[in-house]
């Protein structure tokens, strides 16, 4: 499969946003459903971009996934400190699932992470259950860091995220 990885163009925030939603949805990741709050923030794809650079993976025209990548210091980051930089909404539509485009997504990611002037990890947060994600991450050279598992909303939601760190 040819996979282009670029940032993404302001025309296809919308389908980014659907992608992003769908996935969540579908895997079951937001705990209200259809009424989950997040589902406002993950289909902000402008929003986003004004505060991270957001990737697609797109082969002939049409986009397969995206990503967000917030360099070191970035506002959208969630648990990067300084010297780092953060991964974040990585979604991929289902009928290209198991291709390599959230594979092409992350590698993307590294890739810019190693071009950032005193950039010296890449981390990420993800849910328990998201268990091809982690292998993905694993095998990319990711590892746990169970010191620095958080919970996003401690006083609404029993949601812990687990997080994973590459040295670069």
């Amino acid at each position: 499969m040819d996979i282009v990885v670029r940032r993404a163009e302001p025309a296809e925030y919308g389908v980014v946003g659907e992608i992003t939603a769908r996935a969540y949805l579908r895997d079951g990741l937001l705990d209200f459903g259809e009424d989950d709050a997040y589902l406002g923030v993950l289909r902000d794809v402008a929003g986003r971009a004004a505060a991270a650079e957001v990737l697609v993976a797109v082969r002939d025209g049409g986009v397969l996934g995206a990503v967000a990548f917030v360099p070191s210091g970035g506002a959208m980051a969630d648990i990067a400190g300084p010297g780092e930089a953060e991964i974040r909404m990585l979604a991929v539509d289902h009928a290209a699932r198991g291709r390599g485009v959230g594979e092409a997504l992350v590698r993307a990611c590294v890739d810019r992470a190693r071009a950032t002037a005193g950039c010296a990890r890449l981390v990420l947060s993800t849910q328990p259950t998201m268990r091809a994600a982690h292998r993905l991450y694993e095998r990319l050279g990711f590892t746990r860091t169970p010191d620095r598992d958080w919970k996003p909303l401690p006083d609404l939601l029993d949601l812990s995220l687990l997080t994973y760190a590459l040295p670069l």
